[in-house]
């Protein structure tokens, strides 16, 4: 002992030291201690030195620190020291830093409250620890559950969960999450959805039975415990609950920052319902009851929801609204009871003031009489044996009677719904065994404690023995089972502190007696306590300062008790005549029920105690009758008493399972960890007793094995024996002198405490001597090397040296060589160079004298010419002068000549104008006009006789328009009329012709003003002409921009569009994924539901008495099945229909009514998804093809606008042939039906004129075609010329204007030039509104696809911000809602297609008759459509060639239940698979019904694929867990549908058939229909074989994966506590990777053999992956023990040989791999380094596939094996988290293991020829005939 302790108290050795703040601190030994130091030299954690000085008595040393490794161990008791700085510390290291609120110490779950919502309790949770064994996972409350529930199915023995602790510390949620863990895992034997009842519970009595206090939010004012029931089967059939202690004192009292119970704050925030007006409630701060705690509001609680959660649990649970209306009436009558006010009267007398609101709305509520209440309120009745006396009370005296009434009203309702909520949870099952939750108060100590505190510190005394008693008993099961010797181990025994309080002359007895005393008093009472047990009990203690108290030694404390108040606790006296007055209430009969002791209360649900069950506990505190006057009411101490007994006989009965719950600190901060108040608890639950008792013995136990692998290193290689029993015991015996410090057992060896911890010691030193000595060698040898590597670099410098030396030598020659010939060189440029100067100097002087002289001489001769033109210029002005002056004069004479001639000429007129031969000359050109109009009318007049002899058939068209001519004809001859009377007016126009000579003045005046303008005019032309100019560069400069930003927005448009479409391609194939997905787990549900609905079938079927010749029938039908079966299924189904009514009839009708309505609705469901699914396809093609559309129509929108008038044109030509093709058809359809033929003259007289007139047609839209080309050939070459006169010089203009000397003229061109610009200006703005136009379509199209993201957008953010659950329901939701207006607006258009093919079908009949009667002789030997539809096929015999097969298979209609039988229900997958083709069968039944299809039977076609359907799912149901069976349906029913679609007659079905196997389509009947039912069996086959594989590999997964050690000694093995994990050490029996190898081969070579489709096998491989991946993942997630380096290592080695197992097999592409990629970057994480930023930067990118909780929750798990690994740092994990804050993903920690992907089923047709298939005769199918 001497020298280990010398050994572990050595320099560095870390201890553990008491500190006043932190309880214990550590600190480091600076030097070694040897035996007799007085004291130690330490260094704490801070760098302080202090010295430690030891007890000079005891000498006792410090606490020794567990080694780093063991630190955060799942279980205390693997720590190898045992004391509780040890405990405390991994405590806090488990909930501080890596955030877990869980740990086991031995057979005890310590749960911390982390004051905050952990994702820890899903069901994906709950499902991962199903099954497990409690030490293979990290500690949880479902891992005490699963161990409960799974030792009650092994050991057949009832079981208890004793959940205790402070209030706050969370023993209630606790127990909830327990109870749902059951309601879970186990479900419910019946329909009556028990569980959910079950757990329906919690709110109800969390609202009447819990309230705010200063320590918890939700604290729990009363014990309870559920006893939940289960069947043989280990379902849950019902449940009872016991409660204990209510804390009625509340109802009238409650301390600052307190709340009264849950109930009556929810019905005041409540109290502005339409149901609650006649309460009469407001405000709680309005009652005395609910405002004393001055808190009445909760932080982030809704009283309004949780009461609608309250009332939805009162209706799953059977109490009706009138009921729960009652509950609320009374509970309303209590609060409006206590704000009634008591006032004196005198000293000894109170009064009640008249028409009190309060007690007025009391009595109106509770039905009583406001006189009665206000009389008993304030007096009370004594009784002696002569006399009834009424005294009055004080105002105090009655003030408590009146809370004492309102205590007792309450107490009373919450038995009764305790009561009530236990009939509802009861069944007419027998039950088998039962899982005990108790919930239930801890030790609990306060400033002031009294009657309550004392009840609940007694019970937790009493629980302590029981938990004492069972953790000793357990010790010694294990020691006795190891045949370890036994030495009894010394423990606190707490039974002298039971019987001071529970003994005859007790605590508990004289308290009885005290309260039996006529005045009997708390001071009396305590002074008896003094007298009887102050020196007879060390436990019990009087206060120094007071007589009114007493002190208990508790197991945990000691604790003051206050006397005040025990006695009238104790007694619970209420007022006899209040009771009756609340009795006497005729209004309100729930009232009168709660205070009817003596007969049991009504259940509202109307459900009656069963008598087949077990009898059960008293809820309530036993209650008997009254048998006479004398008899005495027992106390609540004497109640409490005989319950606690009761409870205790119950949890002796049972293996007890131990929760204890700690409340980290009083601020209920998050994850916030307090030592002071964690030690107080940890000392008062027990805790603490358990790691005395394991400590006291051989806490540390390892198998033989284990201990091996972990310390082989203190091992030499002689001392390894073949016997590792032998070897372990001959190590140990070297290692540890002392034999008192080990044990060898059976199977394990036993340690004491501190002789791990000791061993790890050693094994580190001889680690780390190993290590230096590597790390010599390593250095040696790297020294050397760095050595070598000098040398060699030296050698290699020298010669690069020298080398480098000759070649600056030989360049250096070489350079002075070539210097030499440089300067030669150079010298001869400089020469020559100067030379060439001289010569250009002097050349250049030669040029500039020689130019000098020239340009003298030309000055002289341009003089001489100047003067020459200036001559002739003089000359010739003064010539033109002269002339200019002659035509002045002649030009005036000839004015004065023609002026003189107009005079003569105007008398001439004047005489002239009288004469009559004027005025014809006049009317000359009327006559003409008229002449001419009247060759019109009659042009026009032949030309409509010409039409009316064409069309007779359409005169009646055609005669408006001659009337109209005629109208015009005559309007004509009108004006005719009028121009001949228009001749009397000569005198009229003489006086006319004077006034024009007087305007011919004025005109020829107007006419120099006329001249001015025009000159004006052309200047302002100029002007304009040079404004349009610009403004024509200006347009054009505008058309190049406008141009090129249309082309850069379609170039943005066109990308953008290419963007939209792939993305929103890819949201459509996620979307038909994820509709894929859903559907088939609709198909499951689906699936189950029948199969459910056939057990409780042949449950009903077998409880029937069987009748002779009975058989059950399967009622597996999908929804689109036929209703034709064939006859003897439908015999028996309908046999098996009339035995299930009857038996069902009398079980349960309503449960079989809610079945057939759920299969229902699952089957409108099914069909509506299904329908859903084909239109998510429908639109995807159309999606596609439509943007396709619009990609073209956005590149060739230009080209659509220049085509415009065209397109227009060439549409009006087709809708006339259109009109004149129909015309046609119905004239051949007159002609047809009227009694002329087509070759009648008045036929082709029609006809002819029909012809001529098509022909005018098109000669009068050429004409047109040729105008509007002429015309816009015209407007363009206008436009050009313009254009190119603006380009032209003004002078040319200028010169044009000039010659327009007359005004007509002028006005003429102006008017011209008025035309052009209109006509430009009609081009740009067309042009313009054009692309203004097409801007808007644009931008339009943009809108459309903005709106739609934003749509889409919102929809998605609002899904985001749902739990998962409700996100997809909302998605699914809106799917079906906008699925279904597509859906009926198809239908709609289905219908009118059905209908117009239904018309086209009667047309195309009795065209056929028609041309049938008129002996066409193209049509025989055809059959008409009509006929194939309406005439049966009569059998025909016809002659058959020999071997000349069809590939049709005939049959019996007789056979068929033989063929089924034979080929379906009886045939061995296995034989099939090895000797026959693959999909035999498949393609058998195909023949069949080819025959059946080729003789147009479709009775025999229904029949035959419903048997084949039913007898697939019949075989499926029998051999379901075969996968061989599974897979081979699989194979033959895909190869089946393949072959539906191969020979359906489809052309998209046809591409890859031969013209062979395109003749053997089938013929007659589309079979659409029941490809999409067989595609659902389909479905449905490969789930099941989805499940069946998931079955065989789960129990591999976890061993193989995880605990299986492929690379052998990476994985070292830990110490571990009492809750052994499974060894990784290979049993027998024990799966590796090589079995789930095997085991994927074997399901791969099934599959092949089968002839499954390739795809297939992709799909199933692909999910077999994902399960192992997810299941292995998971399980990481939730072992600490399995996330250290070295398991990511073995991770990583047996992904590689996953993915080698897929390269083997071709699989590599199948998408397999990409589902290992969580699982991989987990073992990455566990294996990269994590300390800096960049670290965790590395692992933000490397974690992709991994969740930041998954990510986070590693780290925490992280465990180094060796002392040489460090752990993860708190502030890298918040690193991490920081910068994961801003990912979008789940929540969600585990991945789904039940997830299966969405299957389909790719096409492959079938090269086999069906005509040389062959039926071998081990089929038996002797009676098939081939044709």
């Amino acid at each position: 002992m001497n020298r280990e302790l010398e050994y572990m108290f050595v320099e560095r050795a870390r201890v553990w030291i008491p500190d006043a703040e932190e309880v214990w601190k550590s600190a480091e030994l600076n030097k070694d201690y040897k035996n007799g130091d007085a004291s130690l030299v330490l260094m704490l954690e801070d760098g302080t030195n202090i010295e430690h000085k030891l007890d000079p008595k005891t000498k006792n040393l410090p606490y020794l620190r567990n080694p780093d490794i063991l630190v955060g161990e799942n279980d205390l008791t693997a720590l190898s020291y045992l004391h509780e700085p040890a405990v405390l510390h991994n405590l806090k290291v488990r909930f501080v830093d890596s955030k877990l609120i869980y740990t086991y110490c031995g057979i005890v779950l310590v749960a911390i409250n982390p004051y905050e919502t952990l994702p820890i309790y899903g069901t994906d949770i709950i499902n991962a620890y199903s099954g497990q064994n409690m030490g293979d996972m990290d500690p949880h409350i479902f891992a005490v559950a699963e161990e409960a529930y799974k030792q009650m199915a092994r050991d057949e023995r009832n079981q208890s969960i004793i959940v205790s602790g402070e209030s706050g510390a969370g023993k209630t949620v606790s127990a909830k999450y327990a109870m749902r863990y059951f309601a879970t895992v186990s479900g419910s034997a019946s329909e009556a959805n028990v569980e959910q009842k079950v757990l329906a519970s919690n709110p109800i009595m969390e609202a009447i039975g819990n309230a705010k206090t200063t320590r918890n939010d939700n604290s729990s004012r009363f014990g309870k415990y559920i006893e939940i029931g289960f069947d043989t089967r280990f379902r849950i059939i019902g449940a009872n609950m016991r409660t204990y202690l209510l804390e009625k004192s509340r109802v009238v009292f409650q301390a600052d920052e307190e709340r009264n119970y849950h109930i009556f704050y929810q019905l005041c925030a409540s109290s502005h319902l339409p149901e609650f007006k006649t309460l009469k409630l407001s405000s709680a701060n309005d009652f005395l009851y609910t405002r004393q705690g001055r808190s009445p509001v909760i932080v982030g609680v809704d009283d309004t929801k949780e009461l609608n959660a309250t009332r939805n649990a009162f209706m799953l649970l059977g109490i009706n609204e009138s009921y729960q209306m009652g509950l609320f009436r009374v509970l309303a009558a209590i609060l409006h009871l206590g704000n009634v006010e008591i006032k004196d009267r005198d000293s000894d007398s109170s009064v009640i003031a008249p028409n009190n609101r309060h007690l007025t709305a009391f009595c109106e509520l509770v039905g009583v009489t406001y006189q009665d209440m206000t009389q008993w309120l304030c007096h009370r009745k004594l009784k002696t044996a002569a006399e009834t006396y009424i005294k009055p009370l004080p105002r105090l005296q009655a003030t408590n009677a009146r809370d004492a009434l309102s205590k007792h009203i309450y107490a009373k309702l919450f038995n009764w719904i305790v009561e009530h909520v236990n009939k509802a949870l009861i069944t007419n099952v027998k039950q088998h065994s039962f899982i005990g939750v108790l919930d239930i108060y801890g030790f609990e100590t306060f400033e002031i404690n009294s009657f309550e505190q004392f009840c609940i510190n007694y019970a937790n005394e009493k629980l302590q023995q029981q938990f004492n008693m069972h953790v000793f008993k357990l010790e010694q099961e294990e020691y006795m089972k190891e045949q370890i010797p036994w030495t009894l181990i010394d423990f606190y025994d707490n039974q002298p502190c039971i019987n001071l309080i529970e003994a005859k002359m007790g605590i508990l007895d004289l308290l009885d007696e005290e309260c039996k005393m006529p005045k009997g008093s708390d001071d009396s009472w305590a002074q008896k306590l003094y007298n009887t047990h102050l020196k007879t009990c060390s436990l019990f203690e009087k206060p120094r300062m007071s007589n009114r108290a007493f002190i208990i030694q508790h197991f945990a404390d000691k604790v003051e008790y206050q006397c005040d108040g025990f006695l009238e606790k104790n007694k619970d006296t209420v007022n006899e005549e209040q009771i009756n007055v609340l009795k006497a209430s005729k209004k309100f009969d729930l009232l009168v029920e709660l205070f009817q002791d003596e007969h049991p209360a009504t259940s509202p649900t109307g459900q009656v105690a069963g008598t087949g069950g077990r009898t059960r506990l008293s809820i309530k505190p036993d209650k008997s009758r009254e048998k006479s006057s004398k008899e005495h009411k027992k106390t609540v101490g004497c109640q409490f008493r005989n319950s606690l007994q009761m409870l205790m006989e119950t949890l002796n009965a049972t293996t007890p399972h131990y929760v204890r719950c700690i409340k980290p600190n009083d601020f209920k901060l998050a994850f916030t960890f307090d030592p002071k108040r964690a030690v107080q608890q940890l000392r008062a639950c027990g805790v603490l007793e358990t790691i005395r008792i394991s400590a006291a013995g051989f806490p540390s136990r390892w198998t033989y094995q284990e201990f091996f692998s972990r310390y082989r290193v203190l091992m030499k290689q002689k001392d390894v024996l073949p016997d590792k029993r032998l070897t372990c015991r001959n190590v140990l015996e070297k290692l540890v002198e002392d034999q008192d410090k080990y044990q060898f057992g059976k199977t394990k060896i036993f340690f004491r405490a501190g002789q791990v911890a000791y061993l790890e010691k050693l094994r580190a030193d001889k680690l780390r001597a190993a290590c230096i000595r590597i790390q010599k060698t390593i250095r040696c040898w790297l020294a050397r090397k760095k050595y070598l590597r000098k040398r060699c670099a030296a050698i290699t410098i020298q010669r690069f040296t020298r080398g480098y030396q000759a070649r600056c030598l030989a360049k250096f020659m070489r350079r002075s060589q070539a210097a030499t010939v440089i300067q030669k060189y150079q010298r001869m440029c400089v020469e020559k160079k100067r030379y060439r100067q001289k010569q250009a100097a002097a050349l250049a002087m030669q040029t500039i004298l020689r130019g000098y002289m020239a340009r003298q001489k030309y000055q002289g001769l341009l003089r001489q010419h100047m003067a020459v033109i200036i001559q002739k210029r003089i000359r010739g002005w003064l010539a033109r002068c002269w002339y200019k002056r002659c035509l002045e004069s002649i030009v005036y004479l000839q004015c004065c000549i023609r002026r003189m001639r107009a005079r003569r000429e105007l008398k001439k007129l004047k005489i002239e104008a009288r004469s009559v031969e004027h005025f014809k000359k006049l009317n000359k050109g009327m006559e003409n006009k008229i002449m001419q109009l009247q060759r019109k009318v009659d042009e026009q007049s032949k030309e409509m006789r010409l039409t009316n002899e064409r069309l007779n058939g359409l005169e009646t068209s055609y005669s408006a328009e001659s009337e109209r001519m005629r109208g015009e004809l005559s309007r004509l001859r009108g004006v005719e009329e009028d121009a001949k009377n228009k001749t009397i007016q000569v005198t009229s126009l003489l006086e006319e012709l004077e006034r024009l000579r007087k305007e011919l003045s004025v005109t020829q005046k107007e006419k120099k003003t006329i001249e001015d303008w025009a000159h004006t005019y052309r200047n302002e032309m100029e002007k304009m002409v040079s404004e349009l100019k610009e403004q024509n560069g200006s347009l054009k400069k505008d058309k190049d921009d406008l141009n090129r930003l249309i082309q850069e927005q379609s170039q943005q448009m066109t990308e953008k569009m290419a963007r939209a479409i792939a993305e929103e391609t890819q949201q459509l194939e996620t979307d038909l994924n994820e509709e894929r997905s859903r559907y088939q787990n609709l198909l499951t549900e689906h699936l189950r539901l029948e199969e459910k609905y056939d057990d409780l079938k042949e449950v009903a079927l077998s409880s029937n008495v069987s009748k002779p010749g009975h058989r059950r029938t399967d009622s597996t039908h999908s929804s689109n099945e036929s209703e034709y079966t064939y006859n003897s299924e439908y015999a028996e189904l309908e046999e098996g229909s009339r035995a299930a009514e009857d038996v069902t009839r009398g079980i349960d009708t309503s449960l079989t009514l809610k079945l057939q309505k759920r299969l229902t609705e699952l089957e409108q469901e099914k069909q509506s998804l299904r329908n859903e699914l084909e239109n998510k396809e429908d639109q995807f093609q159309r999606a596609r093809a439509r943007d396709d559309a619009e990609f073209k129509k956005a590149r060739g929108a230009e080209l659509e606008y220049e085509s415009l008038k065209r397109q227009e044109l060439e549409s009006e030509n087709k809708k006339l042939k259109h009109n004149l093709a129909e015309m046609r058809q119905s004239l051949l359809g007159n002609a047809a039906t009227n009694s002329g033929a087509p070759g009648s003259p008045a036929y082709k007289v029609l006809l002819d004129q029909l012809n001529s007139s098509c022909e005018e047609l098109d000669v009068r839209k050429e004409e047109v075609l040729i105008l509007r080309s002429q015309l816009v050939s015209q407007k363009e070459a206008m436009h050009h010329k313009d254009e190119k006169e603006t380009m032209t010089e003004p002078s040319v203009y200028v010169e044009d204007v000039s010659k327009l000397k007359d005004a007509d003229e002028i006005k003429q061109a102006y008017v011209g030039l008025k035309d052009t610009n209109r006509l430009l200006e009609h081009q740009l703005q067309t042009q313009r509104r054009g692309h203004d136009n097409e801007v808007e379509a644009l931008r339009g199209e943009l809108q459309n696809v903005k709106e739609e993201n934003n749509r889409q957008q919102q929809l998605l953010a609002q899904n985001l911000q749902l739990p998962p659950e409700a996100r997809i329901e909302a998605s699914l939701q809106h799917e079906i809602t906008r699925l279904t207006n597509e859906n009926l607006d198809l239908m709609e258009q289905l219908e009118k297609q059905d209908r117009t093919i239904r018309k086209l079908k009667k047309q195309l009949k009795v065209y056929s008759k028609r041309i049938g009667e008129m002996g066409a002789g193209q049509t025989e030997g055809q059959t008409s459509p009509g006929q194939m539809v309406d005439e049966p096929i009569h059998p025909v015999n016809i002659p058959r060639r020999e071997k000349d097969f069809q590939g049709m298979l005939e049959y019996k209609k007789e056979d068929e239940l033989k063929l089924v039988k034979n080929l379906i229900l009886e045939l061995k997958p296995r034989g099939v698979a090895v000797n026959l083709i693959p999909g035999l069968p498949a393609y058998i039944l195909f023949m069949c019904l080819r025959h059946a299809d080729y003789v147009n039977d479709d009775q025999k076609v229904r029949t035959l694929l419903t048997s084949t359907i039913n007898s697939i799912k019949k075989i499926l149901k029998k051999r379901g867990d075969d996968f061989e069976t599974v897979s081979f349906w699989l194979s033959n029913t895909c190869r089946f549908l393949h072959c539906l679609k191969q020979y359906s007659g489809d052309e998209a079905f046809m591409k890859h058939n031969t013209s062979r196997q395109n003749e053997h389509c089938l013929s007659n009947f589309d079979l659409a229909e029941y490809r999409q039912v067989i595609s659902d069996l389909a479905i449905q086959i490969y789930q099941q074989l989805i499940k069946c594989m998931e079955n065989i590999l789960h129990p591999m997964i976890v061993s193989g994966m995880l605990e299986h050690e492929t690379i052998q000694g990476v994985s070292g093995v830990k110490p571990t506590g009492l809750r052994k994990r499974t060894s990784s050490i290979a049993d027998e029996g024990t799966y590796t990777l090589d079995s789930i190898l095997r085991q994927l081969s074997a399901f791969h070579s099934t599959m092949c053999q089968h002839g499954t489709d390739p795809e297939l096998i992709k799909q199933v491989v692909k999910q077999q992956f994902y399960i192992i991946g997810a299941v292995t993942l998971n399980n990481l997630l939730l072992r600490k023990d399995m996330c250290s380096w070295s398991k990511g290592m073995q991770i990583r080695y047996n992904v590689s040989q996953l993915e080698e197992w897929l390269r083997d097999k071709g699989l590599m592409t199948c998408g397999a791999k990409e589902t290992l990629e969580p699982l991989i970057q987990a073992a990455q994480l566990l294996q990269v380094k994590k300390k800096t930023d960049e670290d965790a930067e590395a692992i933000c990118s490397m974690c992709q596939a991994l969740t930041t909780a998954q990510i986070v929750k590693v780290l925490n798990l992280y465990t180094p094996v060796n002392e040489f690994e460090e752990r993860v740092s708190v502030a890298f994990i918040r690193t991490i988290q920081t910068r994961l804050r801003d990912r979008c993903e789940s929540p969600q920690l585990l991945m789904d293991t039940k997830m299966i992907y969405p299957v389909t089923f790719p096409f492959n047709p079938s090269c086999l020829a069906l005509e040389t298939i062959q039926i071998p005769s081990s089929l038996q199918l002797g009676f098939l005939t081939r044709v």
